[in-house]
């Protein structure tokens, strides 16, 4: 089988271009600016799932409560995001309130259900709002639904959607089948690679094993939103969910030749929403794309490009226009990985600037203006090995420190 099978971006496709999903995007009054606040999304059966979650030590209510579920049962019909309030670090009330929403959404639209929410930190959930909320909701599903994507969304400036369809090839006596992928995610602040840095919610109408579908979210995660960073910080409530399609005789399991076409389609979705949340980053004039190559290891160049992403010093300087390669490699040397016998060198936007310990003869102009363009590629070649990595972040501009100053005013 072609190990790049063909892909057909859906053109506003979202996670309801996926068949036998609905959904519904309605405000409460949770968001003082009258935004929607509150999104329900239900698909006509239970579906296999899959979820991966934040990694902070101090995660919100909703994610204690979906590790738990999706530990006793990964099947879901219905999900319930609520925004403008993450019901983190809320103690027992805010325990009691998640469980009280998930009850809420299965009474009402069906379960397995999985309660998700996002917002400020350390304030109780105004459940006299939500609750009337989830029963309004209930009764609004449909397809489509461009209010579902608006509803999840904090302090991001856009919807964040696309959908793509891939043929799977013919197995089992089945013929070959064309399938869908689509998502929606929102994120663009505390946006770091620890897991899962946002909140994505992904679908495919491929009948995929619970076991197969797990694997594969984890795969695709490592190359999608655990490539972006845009302040260092990861929420309390990151939340990143797959489903499948309805089961059936013939599901994919681990070793489908199916799968690696449908796996293509759902990284390429993923990777979609999560260059989305970059370009959406708080306070953004510029992207960079930052490639590691050369380390010993994949871990090791893991930890190079996240520290080159992290570094405020990078950041100010991408924010500036100002191509200061001497601080790429810095926050690369600040990365606690030893390289000792490297012989790094640094590109930027195709321009050689440092090899072999000292800088090049290069284009200072032409450096100069592509460090000023929106979108900004660094190579960084270490030379000890093969192990590579890539980050999307963001400049770190004044805007982001209002943004993020005024965030509870």
């Amino acid at each position: 089988m072609d190990p790049t099978p063909h892909l057909e971006w859906l053109a506003d496709g979202d996670l309801l271009s996926v068949p036998g999903w609905r959904g519904a995007g309605i405000r409460t009054g949770v968001k003082e600016s009258g935004a929607p606040d509150l999104a329900l999304f239900q698909a006509d059966s239970p579906r296999p799932a899959a979820a991966v979650f934040t990694r902070n030590e101090l995660p919100a209510a909703c994610v204690l409560l979906g590790r738990e579920a999706m530990a006793r049962r990964p099947e879901l019909r219905t999900l319930c995001v609520n925004s403008g309030n993450a019901n983190a670090m809320t103690g027992a009330q805010g325990r009691a309130d998640a469980e009280r929403i998930v009850e809420l959404v299965e009474r009402h639209a069906g379960g397995p259900a999985l309660a998700v929410s996002t917002g400020i930190i350390g304030v109780p959930l105004p459940m006299g709002l939500v609750e009337p909320g989830i029963e309004e909701a209930a009764r609004s599903l449909t397809a489509p639904c461009p209010q579902l994507a608006d509803a999840i969304l904090t302090t991001d400036t856009c919807r964040k959607t696309c959908a793509v369809e891939v043929e799977l090839p013919a197995h089992g006596g089945q013929p070959a089948r064309v399938v869908r992928v689509g998502g929606m995610a929102k994120g663009s602040g505390m946006i770091h690679p620890n897991m899962a840095t946002m909140l994505a919610f992904v679908a495919t109408d491929a009948p995929v094993e619970a076991g197969a579908l797990d694997g594969l979210l984890r795969r695709a995660t490592d190359a999608s939103f655990h490539e972006i960073s845009v302040d260092g910080d990861t929420s309390t409530n990151d939340t990143v969910v797959l489903l499948g399609g309805p089961s059936g005789a013939q599901d994919i399991t681990g070793g489908d030749p199916r799968l690696p076409a449908l796996e293509a389609a759902v990284t390429a979705v993923m990777q979609r929403l999560a260059r989305a949340i970059v370009l959406d980053g708080e306070g953004r004039t510029r992207l960079m794309e930052l490639r590691v190559t050369g380390a010993a290891d994949t871990a090791s160049a893991r930890r190079v490009a996240e520290s080159v992403a992290r570094s405020s010093l990078v950041k100010t300087a991408l924010a500036g226009g100002d191509p200061n390669w001497g601080r790429i490699l810095a926050a690369a040397a600040n990365a606690g990985v030893p390289l000792q016998g490297a012989a790094p060198s640094l590109e930027i936007c195709g321009h050689r600037v440092f090899e072999d310990g000292a800088p090049t003869s290069y284009d200072r102009p032409a450096v100069d203006a592509a460090f000023s363009a929106e979108e900004v590629q660094v190579v960084l070649h270490l030379g000890l090995g093969h192990g590579a990595a890539r980050r999307w972040t963001t400049d770190l501009t004044a805007e982001y420190v209002r943004l993020n100053a005024e965030y509870t005013t």
